[in-house]
């Protein structure tokens, strides 16, 4: 995995700095996600008493907070945000959206590019904290049972909304990537809409992967993703063969687009911004 081995500091004021302003934009995340579930939900609810045109409210908002929160944290010098196709991002429909996934900013930096994204929300977050009433409301819960999230997948896909879905089902190890996990093939063999894969880059995301410590950060710059689309992939190939092959083989394609070439791309375009 690119960037495993990143150089030693070479600026600690500077390194502690970044730690800082990464807590304080969680602390900003926490304070925000409370007052859209009190305050901003209510009223949108009010506003749009049809749970249809509620959810196309929803999803907008959501996806303006999180472009804000983006931007706070460029201003802050915590991360920013690359997406050469930022324009085509904003004019999706019903495209299943694939992503690699090594770091817990991923799915803030997806929706705040896309307006009218959904997403399969892992079941914790449908608890008892103060996220549950944003979940509960706009997005699929993995607590539903598997028929249930397919079917309110390919409702979502009807009315025009984007799914996005990480395939590894949790953020990559570092040092390598969880193995793909079936669930967007067989909801766009199902559903026949075409999958879009897109590869989240950029530089080291120390700090934000799996089991890394709070107090680590990138050594030498602020956090800098690279969000790059790839050929759209159609699931019509796939529909003659059987339920189980189809999904296996539409599968590895995914993670074949999302592997070496993109990788590569990722990194000459970041050496090339930078």
């Amino acid at each position: 995995m690119m960037f495993e081995n990143p150089p030693p500091v070479r600026n600690y004021p500077l390194y502690w700095w970044h730690v800082f302003v990464k807590w304080l934009s969680f602390f900003v995340f926490g304070v925000g996600s409370v007052l859209i579930s009190i305050v901003a939900f209510p009223v949108l609810k009010l506003l749009f008493p049809d749970p249809k045109r509620f959810r196309t409210a929803g999803h907008r908002f959501i996806s303006a907070a999180f472009r804000f929160f983006v931007g706070f944290m460029t201003v802050i010098g915590c991360a920013r945000l690359t997406a050469p196709d930022r324009k085509r991002f904003r004019t999706l429909s019903s495209k299943i959206i694939v992503a690699n996934h090594p770091s817990l900013l991923d799915v803030v930096m997806l929706i705040s590019l896309v307006p009218n994204a959904d997403c399969i929300v892992n079941a914790y977050l449908t608890g008892k904290n103060i996220l549950h009433i944003i979940v509960r409301n706009l997005y699929i819960p993995t607590s539903l049972s598997h028929e249930e999230i397919m079917q309110k997948c390919a409702e979502s896909l009807r009315e025009g909304n984007n799914l996005i879905i990480f395939p590894e089902g949790t953020r990559s190890l570092p040092g390598g990537q969880h193995p793909y996990k079936k669930g967007a093939a067989r909801i766009a063999l199902m559903s026949g809409c075409p999958i879009l894969p897109v590869y989240m880059g950029g530089n080291d995301k120390r700090g934000l992967r799996k089991h890394d410590s709070w107090l680590a950060y990138n050594t030498r710059r602020r956090y800098h993703y690279v969000v790059t689309m790839k050929p759209e992939i159609s699931p019509a190939p796939y529909q003659d063969l059987p339920a189980p092959a189809a999904a296996k083989r539409l599968t590895q394609t995914i993670s074949e687009t999302l592997a070496d070439r993109a990788n590569k791309d990722s990194i000459e375009l970041y050496d090339a911004l930078c």
